[in-house]
């Protein structure tokens, strides 16, 4: 904590200091996620200024309380909404500021608290919000001390209202907090909005709104100089203006500039130019806001689909909800980084975020990475699906929640779609006609420049009512991909994307042999009994999904196939926690990912490595431990290549490729134990080679890190992979051996897991078993600028082994 108190100190002095004007020290945004106080429970005297908190647990967000909890068929969250505990929590934090800083505008910030959150600074209240996925800011000047007296933030958390939500939702102050320091006139909150109106090759026109807020009680004279920034922070256009501001007023201006030969932000190359404005008073900078830039132009067309910079692109997406596994709902910019990475990977340039708005640091990461991005903001309207839901809040929140979603978003050049809603139940209600009326309304009040959408399952024109609006730009359909080439006599002339498809159920390394072209609905309808495993798995082979879905292959041939579907959005790119179809508890996750929770990829991973990116791919399932003579269908996913041949022990067992559109090939084998080994060719010339290897007993524990290095900042990321191998480094893959970690350093662990979806030993512990030979642990900096040894043993007579991380400033 002595190095949160310092950095504290710094913090002020930098403020007192800036009269003098550093420009980058004019607005200050300061990190308040460290030094808060804790408690489960209700605590109303906690809203007292005087309340001593000093005995609760000291924690540093974001935080998410639910994610600690034990697993519990019991909870009232219900395995749909993750088995784990909810209930009300109280935060508190308590702070100085220095008599230097009268006259300035405090605010708070937070980017997201689930859920019903009240907000009290030195016991005067600020506020509430119900909806858990909103962000919002707090004036906090009129009720703040000076010198030595203390301010105390305090925050209550009420998710006991139970169930309310399809999935695991975590409860807490789960994103972040920061403080923002401003003069009293300033750029107002979510106070800029850029648009390119016309881009070429020669030229980028950018038109810029801009919100000044002035809060002193006499009127202001201020000029405003706005710069385009490229990303090596040449400037690139210029404009000046000098405005005057009515006392405590709003005062909105548009500027126009212009760009010459105009760098394109695109999927593969995610230029980014940034917006400064400057604003001076008699020559004295008050204030500096900057806003991020993309130049880029995409259509959709009816029949043709979609198109990015004039180049016809189809949408490669999955979706994500909220939570980063074993971390629970904490938002954490490396564990996002780390989906994301992987997903870009795999080839996909789309995210649809599900179903609700999501955290900040996930669309800075999806404009500096590249991906296409559907922002989404409800699943329920007044209509429920479960039975403490926002539904109850419609009625007073959804007006100012969709418009804070558009404001806070609509500067991201990745967010191409903004999305009013999923299966939203109003679809088969007359009452669904005036409700998108009104939300297509308001999003286009803020935002005319990119197309509205609702994710549909209704795909009879004369019942959905939502459609029956008139009011999207773009018609989303979830799932019942065999009446995709009915559209276009269906819905003439409008466009379609595939918002939601697949719903495939796999768990990693699990294998069942069904017949080679067998496919399962599990269940194969509502509530209908069906023939599961009693382990609670489902097999890896892309040959089972929900009875509304489809297997990643029937989904994705459909797609590939139709130039009017714009794309399609994967259900789900990660395994998440709750909706745990098919299963009942202990059953906790779902299996709908392409990689498991703990992000670790399933098979058909590679499928669609091979189809939708340009790598060159050869992958063959499954493992080879089997018993003798047993039949097993062994499948390659792979491209750039003619044709692929198979080996065991040294002798083929034929050549394959994939015919008409095919995506994968499969032989039937009779297993013997040694290597089966696949190579792929082009025009005879070998692309790939791939082996796997029968494995011995298991003798060791290897660890790998995703990152070697990391900063001591308490908030930086590794994780690391363990797997169970043999002597010769072959995976085990039906070890599931007890993992326990000791570290020492600067670094703690921050959760740990194994993907299986019945596991329902705690993410928090410091061991566990694991899972078709594989596990992970997450460490996290802890301040300490001490290299970390992450050490991992186990008790069955297999090797230890260590793995250090580097702790750099």
């Amino acid at each position: 904590m002595k190095r949160i108190q310092i950095y504290s100190l710094m913090f002020w002095a930098v403020i007192l200091c800036s009269c003098g004007a550093k420009e980058q020290d004019v607005r200050v945004v300061k990190d308040f996620n460290f030094n808060w106080n804790f408690k489960l429970g209700s605590h109303p005297e906690a809203v007292k200024e005087d309340f001593d908190s000093s005995d609760w647990r000291a924690l540093n967000l974001p935080h998410d309380w639910s994610i600690e909890g034990t697993f519990s068929k019991d909870h009232p969250t219900k395995p749909e909404g993750g088995a784990l505990p909810a209930g009300e929590g109280w935060y508190r934090k308590s702070f100085e500021l220095p008599e230097g800083i009268k006259g300035k505008s405090i605010a708070i910030e937070f980017d997201g608290v689930y859920r019903n959150s009240e907000v009290w600074i030195n016991g005067h209240f600020l506020g509430k919000r119900p909806y858990g996925y909103i962000s919002f800011m707090y004036d906090l000047t009129p009720y703040l001390h000076y010198g030595t007296q203390k301010n105390t933030i305090t925050v209550k958390v009420d998710n006991s209202l139970q169930p309310n939500s399809r999935w695991y939702t975590g409860s807490g102050i789960y994103r972040n907090v920061r403080l923002v320091v401003t003069d009293k006139l300033h750029v107002a909150h979510w106070g800029t909005y850029a648009t390119t109106p016309e881009i070429s090759k020669g030229l980028g026109t950018v038109n810029y709104e801009l919100t000044l807020q002035n809060d002193h009680n006499q009127d202001k004279s201020v000029k405003l100089v706005t710069s385009i920034k490229s990303e090596q922070n040449e400037e690139v256009a210029k404009v000046i203006s000098n405005e005057n501001i009515k006392a405590n007023d709003f005062f909105v201006l548009n500027q126009d500039l212009e760009v010459k030969i105009p760098v394109l932000w695109d999927i593969e190359n995610p230029y980014l130019y940034t917006i400064q404005t400057k604003v001076y008073e008699d020559g004295r900078l008050i204030d500096n806001y900057e806003t991020p830039l993309g130049f880029r132009y995409f259509n959709f067309d009816a029949e043709k689909g979609f198109s990015l910079n004039g180049v016809p692109t189809k949408i490669h997406g999955v979706c994500l909800h909220h939570d980063n596994g074993a971390l629970g709902a904490v938002a954490n910019n490396d564990a996002i980084k780390r989906k994301l990475t992987l997903m870009k990977e795999m080839g996909a340039n789309a995210i649809r975020v599900s179903h609700n708005p999501s955290s900040v640091e996930l669309l800075d990461l999806c404009d500096e990475m590249g991906f296409i991005v559907q922002v989404e903001a409800f699943d329920t309207w007044k209509k429920k699906k479960a039975k403490q839901d926002y539904h109850l809040d419609w009625d007073e929140w959804h007006q100012k929640d969709l418009e804070d979603f558009v404001l806070r978003d609509r500067n991201h050049p990745s967010v191409m779609m903004w999305s009013i809603g999923n299966e939203i139940r109003e679809q088969f209600d007359s009452t669904g006609v005036a409700i998108t009326k009104e939300l297509v309304s308001i999003v286009k009040k803020l935002d005319k420049t990119r197309p509205v959408t609702s994710a549909l399952t209704e795909n009879v024109p004369e019942k959905n009512y939502i459609y029956q609006s008139g009011a999207l730009d773009l018609l989303g359909f979830n799932y019942k991909h065999k009446d995709y080439t009915g559209f276009p006599e269906k819905f003439k002339g409008q466009k379609i994307i595939a918002s939601e498809s697949v719903s495939a159920l796999e768990t990693r390394g699990h294998y069942d042999h069904f017949d080679a072209d067998e496919i399962k609905r599990w269940p194969p309808a509502h509530n209908e009994p069906f023939d599961g495993n009693d382990d609670f798995t489902v097999s890896a082979y892309d040959q089972v999904s929900a009875y509304w879905g489809a297997t990643h292959e029937e989904s994705w041939k459909a797609v590939k196939a139709l130039d009017y579907i714009a794309g399609t959005f994967i259900w789900t790119g990660f395994d998440y926690l709750g909706e745990p179809i098919p299963y009942p508890y202990p059953a906790r996750s779902s299996y709908f990912g392409i990689l498991d929770l703990a992000g670790l990829p399933k098979d058909v991973y590679y499928m669609y490595q091979s189809e939708w990116s340009d790598q060159d791919v050869l992958h063959i399932l499954p493992h080879w431990n089997w018993t003798k003579n047993q039949e097993i269908d062994v499948w390659a996913y792979y491209n750039n290549a003619d044709e692929v041949e198979l080996f065991l022990n040294g002798k083929s067992l034929g050549k394959k490729s994939k015919k008409d559109d095919d995506l994968h090939v499969s032989w039937e084998v009779k297993y013997e134990p040694g290597t089966l080994k696949a190579v792929s060719k082009k025009e005879g010339k070998v692309v790939l080679e791939k082996e796997i290897h029968t494995a011995g007993k298991a003798a060791q524990i290897n660890l790998t890190a995703d990152k070697k290095e990391i900063r001591n900042n308490q908030y930086d990321l590794t994780y690391i992979t363990v797997d169970v191998v043999d002597e010769k480094g072959v995976l085990v893959p039906n070890a599931n051996h007890l993992i326990e970690f000791e570290i020492s350093g600067g670094g703690e662990i921050v959760g740990v897991d194994n993907g299986y979806q019945a596991n329902l030993s705690s993410f928090k512990a410091s061991e566990i078993k694991a899972y078709n030979g594989k596990c992970i642990v997450i460490v996290q900096s802890n301040g300490k600028k001490e290299n970390i040894v992450l050490k991992a043993t186990s008790q069955d007579a297999i090797a230890s082994n260590s793995i250090e991380i580097k702790v750099i400033n």
